[in-house]
C-alpha cells in the first residue's frame, strides 16, 4: 500500500509542479489555491510513505515521478522539445525510478 501512497504523492506533485506555470507567479488565485493543495497533499501522501519506504528511496522515487510527469507534459501540452538526447535522459530517469523500487527493502 506505501508503494501506491508514494506514486499517488509523485503523481500530485507532477500536478503540483506543472501547475505552477498556471499560477503566473502567484498571481492568479484559484490557480495559486490548487497548487498550494497539491503541495499539501503531495507531502502528506509522501509523508505517509516513508512510515515504512527508507527516506532516501521514497524522495528519490517521488521527485523522479515528479520530474518525468512535468518534462511528459510539457513536452506534450506546451511544446517542449522531444529531442532524443532528452528523451534519452527521461529513459534513464524511469530506469532510475523502476531500478530504486526493485532494490528497496
Amino acid at each position: 500500500m506505501s508503494w501506491l501512497i508514494l506514486f499517488l504523492a509523485g503523481l500530485l506533485e507532477v500536478v503540483w509542479a506543472v501547475g505552477l506555470k498556471a499560477t503566473e507567479g502567484f498571481r492568479k488565485p484559484q490557480a495559486s489555491a490548487l497548487v498550494v493543495a497539491a503541495i499539501v497533499a503531495s507531502l502528506f501522501l509522501l509523508a505517509q510513505a516513508v512510515r515504512t519506504i527508507p527516506i532516501g528511496t521514497a524522495y528519490a522515487i517521488w521527485s523522479g515521478i515528479g520530474a518525468a510527469g512535468a518534462m511528459v507534459f510539457g513536452i506534450i501540452v506546451y511544446g517542449e522539445s522531444a529531442s532524443l538526447p532528452r528523451l534519452g535522459f527521461l529513459g534513464l530517469l524511469l530506469v532510475s525510478i523502476v531500478g530504486l523500487k526493485l532494490t528497496a527493502r
